[in-house]
């Protein structure tokens, strides 16, 4: 059963992007992955498209878009939404109601780091970063982890506080979830 996961933001600009062209890229036929904003910018920052792109992760089709598209009269159910905004940062996080699980797995805004292009590259280098370890956590739970909602809570939350361990495990991670 192909599951429907969200990663929602307040912009989806950025972190709700890499980690949506991602997710998707790895998840073979096991999600239908998406990702919008409370208050979407319109556009995908450039530079997530650049570190995508830097990592052969395809960015066709990539768009920032609200969240009324999923929870519209009538949208697809979705079985997970992710929350990824910097609530340490005080940046206000979406809420949005449905039979979904949820999970918030925050994480500092690249698209909001000033500096030289270098340290814009370096901010979005490292937030993929961590999206790619907690996506790598999220696709080494076994399949029958959602037959059991409350376990599941509770290991997507544990999720939301994984950081990378070395350059090495992520690096290596696109090859080893190609199914």
């Amino acid at each position: 059963m192909k599951r429907r996961v969200l990663f929602l933001c307040t912009g989806n600009s950025a972190r709700s992007v890499l980690a949506e062209a991602t997710l998707r890229a790895w998840a073979g036929n096991r999600f239908e992955v998406f990702s919008a904003g409370s208050q979407p910018t319109g556009t995908v920052n450039p530079w997530a498209l650049g570190q995508l792109a830097a990592e052969g992760i395809p960015t066709a089709g990539l768009r920032s878009k609200s969240w009324d598209e999923f929870t519209a009269p009538g949208a697809a159910p979705l079985d997970l939404v992710i929350t990824v905004c910097d609530s340490a940062a005080a940046e206000t996080c979406p809420i949005v109601l449905g039979d979904f699980l949820r999970a918030h797995w925050g994480l500092p805004d690249p698209a909001a780091v000033e500096g030289d292009d270098e340290a814009k590259r370096e901010a979005f280098r490292q937030a993929h970063r961590i999206v790619k370890a907690r996506l790598h956590a999220l696709l080494a739970l076994p399949a029958d982890a959602w037959d059991d909602r409350a376990a599941l809570k509770e290991a997507l939350d544990r999720i939301g506080f994984v950081e990378p361990d070395d350059e090495a495990s992520t690096d290596a991670d696109a090859s080893a979830h190609k199914a």
